[in-house]
Formats: C-alpha cells, sequence, structure tokens
C-alpha cells in the first residue's frame, strides 16, 4: 500500500522546504520536489497543502499500564488508552512503572505494550521501578535487555526523592555499569531513567559518577529536571558533560510549587545560560499520578498525567517565541530519538526513516498522524480505536 503526500513544508526537523512524501507500507521511501507515481498502483493520495510535516512524537515517559497510587488503592491510575496517545501526536512511547513495584508489575507493562504496538504505534519499555534492588522480567537488567526486544533501558528509579529507596552512590553505580553492559551487549542505548524529586542533591550523584568512573554522562537520562529551579541550574553542567536531561509537561510555577518551571522557563534559563538545546528532551508523563505533597511530605491533592500536554507545551513554547519551530520540534522527535538509539528510523522525516509523520496546520495544532504508514488520525479524530474503544 502506498501513500503520497503532495506539497506539503517539511520539516525533518530541519526545514527542507515544500516536498511530496512517498510512503510504502511501513516506510518513507522516496521525498522530493516532486513525485510522479505510475497509475494503477493502490495509491492513497494526501494534501499536504498548508500543512507541516513533522516527525512523529517520540514520548520516553508514558505510564502504559497506569501508575500513581500514593494516595491508596483508589488513586491508582488506569490504562493508557491508543487515542489518547495518537491524538497527541505520540507515533513512539516508552513505558515505565513508577512508585508502586508491587502491584503494579513488568509482565502486565510488558503485555500493555505489545498491545499498544498491536493497535498501531512503537512501543518499548524500560524495566524496573522507583526503588532498588528492583524486580525485573528475566531476573537481571543484562538479561531484560538481552532478551527482551522491548526493553531498552532501565527507570524510572526514583533519587533525590522521599518516595525513593535512597540508592546509595555505589547502588547508582552498578545498576548503571550493568545497564551499559546489557546495552551494548542488546545493541540498545541501555539508558538508565531516573525520576528526580525535589532533594537538594539533585543530579549530583550521576555528575559525579561521570566525572570518577568509566560511565559516560549520556548513560542517564534524569527526568521531571523542571520540577525545581536549581535541579535545571545543575543540568547545565550535567548537558556540558555530554549527558542529556528530560523536562516534564504541566509543570507550573503555583502557590503549592512556587519553585516549579514550565517548560518555557527552563528553555528560556538554558538559552540565556548559552546551554545548547540538542540535549535536551520533553516528555508528558501521560498516566501517570501528579502528586502534591505539603512541605512535611503529606499528600494533599493528586491528578493524572495527560498525554496532550506535551504537543501543548512545546506549541506555547514555540508560539511564544521561546524557540523556534526547529528547536521545539527537536525535543521531542529528534533529540530522545538520539538519546534511545532510535535514530535515524525514528524522531525524523528522511528517506528510509519510519514512516510516522504529524501533519501540523498553520496554528501547529494536530490534523494528521500516520504512524508506521498507517493513518491514526485524520482532520483532528482518531479514526483508529483500540479493542475495548469502538
Amino acid at each position: 500500500m502506498f501513500k503520497l503526500i503532495r506539497n506539503v513544508d517539511v520539516y525533518e526537523p530541519k526545514y527542507e522546504g515544500k516536498k511530496d512524501i512517498l510512503i510504502c507500507n511501513d516506510k518513507i521511501i522516496k521525498i522530493a520536489d516532486s513525485i510522479d507515481f505510475p497509475a494503477g498502483f493502490n495509491t492513497e493520495t494526501i494534501d499536504g497543502s498548508g500543512f507541516k510535516a513533522v516527525p512523529g512524537f517520540v514520548d520516553q515517559h508514558v505510564h502504559l499500564s497506569g501508575g500513581g497510587g500514593e494516595g491508596g488503592p483508589s488513586t491508582r491510575t488506569p490504562d493508557i488508552r491508543i487515542t489518547e496517545l495518537t491524538t497527541a501526536g505520540i507515533t513512539t512511547a516508552v513505558g515505565l512503572l513508577g512508585t508502586d513495584g508491587v502491584t503494579r508489575s513488568m509482565e502486565a507493562l510488558l503485555s500493555k505494550a505489545k498491545a499498544l504496538e498491536d493497535e498501531g504505534i512503537t512501543t518499548y519499555i524500560y524495566s524496573g521501578c522507583y526503588a532498588l534492588p528492583f524486580k525485573t522480567i528475566t531476573g537481571s537488567v543484562e538479561s531484560d535487555l538481552i532478551l527482551i526486544d522491548k526493553v531498552i533501558g532501565v527507570g524510572e528509579v526514583a533519587i533525590s526523592d522521599h518516595r525513593s529507596s535512597q540508592p546509595s552512590l555505589d547502588d547508582l553505580k552498578k545498576l548503571a555499569a550493568h545497564t551499559r553492559v546489557g546495552g551494548l551487549l542488546s545493541k540498545k542505548a541501555g539508558i538508565v531513567h531516573l525520576h528526580l524529586g525535589e532533594g537538594p542533591d539533585g543530579i549530583k550523584p550521576l555528575m559525579e559518577i561521570a566525572k570518577t568512573t568509566e560511565i559516560p554522562a549520556k548513560q542517564f537520562m534524569p527526568t521531571h529536571m523542571n520540577r525545581a529551579r536549581h535541579l535545571v541550574e545543575q543540568s547545565m553542567e550535567f548537558i556540558k558533560m555530554g549527558g542529556f536531561v528530560d523536562l516534564t509537561s504541566d509543570f507550573y510555577k503555583s502557590e503549592k510549587l512556587p519553585d516549579c518551571m514550565s517548560i518555557g522557563d527552563a528553555l528560556k534559563l538554558y538559552l540565556k545560560n548559552g546551554i545548547p538545546l540538542d540535549h535536551v528532551c520533553a516528555s508528558s508523563d501521560a498516566n501517570g499520578s501528579i502528586p502534591i505533597f505539603d512541605e512535611n511530605e503529606t499528600l494533599i491533592s493528586i491528578d493524572i498525567g495527560r498525554a496532550a500536554v506535551l504537543h501543548k507545551d512545546i506549541r506555547s513554547a514555540i508560539q511564544d517565541g521561546i524557540v523556534t519551530l526547529e528547536q521545539g520540534l527537536s525535543l521531542i522527535t529528534q533529540n530522545p530519538a538520539k538519546a534511545l538509539k532510535l535514530y535515524p528510523r525514528k524522531g525524523t522525516v528522511r528517506e528510509n526513516s519510519d514512516a510516522d509523520i504529524v501533519l501540523l496546520d498553520s496554528d501547529l495544532n494536530i490534523h494528521t498522524v500516520i504512524a508506521k504508514g498507517q493513518i491514526m488520525v485524520k482532520n483532528h479524530e482518531a479514526i483508529v480505536k483500540g479493542f475495548f474503544e469502538k
């Protein structure tokens, strides 16, 4: 089956001009100024006039099989639905467990990832949860990475947070070493994806490991970095060391969160200090719980993360003039794809890459979403739905 998108502005995410894009099954096979396609083939033509063709979004932090529970069993969040992701432009999602590694299992996460893959998008998972030592599927980090295709790293391991297991520096060194070796042997990123709380140490342990061992900074992916200003400030040195950082959508300064920074505010601070954005990513924390604790770490409120906020926050940063369209797109396409060693198959619109494409209108709204060559969203509406959504 062929699809031909005609006369569309192509962002790789670098702007490539007005082009035609030819898709065969799940791959982009040709991009050119004009493509003359022979008659007689089973071809669907899409008029791209007035649209921007950008890479499908790569969201590296999604609670695919639910999360939460900090307020008791009734606050456990449900499994995510395919349409929640696709209508948000997300064509590649990395699933993970969170605080709860007891009533949530790696087996359930893997099964949910496979279900979403069957429904049309690309999925991966991290092995583990907040606490160390954590449960794996096969018994070890290395074997999970080597034997299970969908496992591309470990996480989200909590540090600088009252909900963490308070891992020592040696604990983190050993975890990173095992994950790195597993990644090398499986030809995967072997990323250690870390949940950051508001503790004053922040990512200092990660920088210490990068400075005093042979493990490079890029082996770590600290997330929620914009939950506190001191974390964003610490991350500048970490980025200079070659590390990647992940900002979380829908974080805003408020009376309850006076030190929190939005993605836009964090990007302003990076640019003001001359920090390049090529090692900065953004994710949604979709379907995870969003608990608010008081100064005594007592839970006072809880909400659920939503996939749609990723596009919303990046769009706002672009339209507010904080970043260019190309810079903003890179945060949720090329940058995470490179960090996770999925690039250039993912995170770009180029020949031989996967046919994961989002068509944005003139206001940067999501109009059409194509995942692995299949149209998932058309004219702002999900046309492919999950088994129990029909």
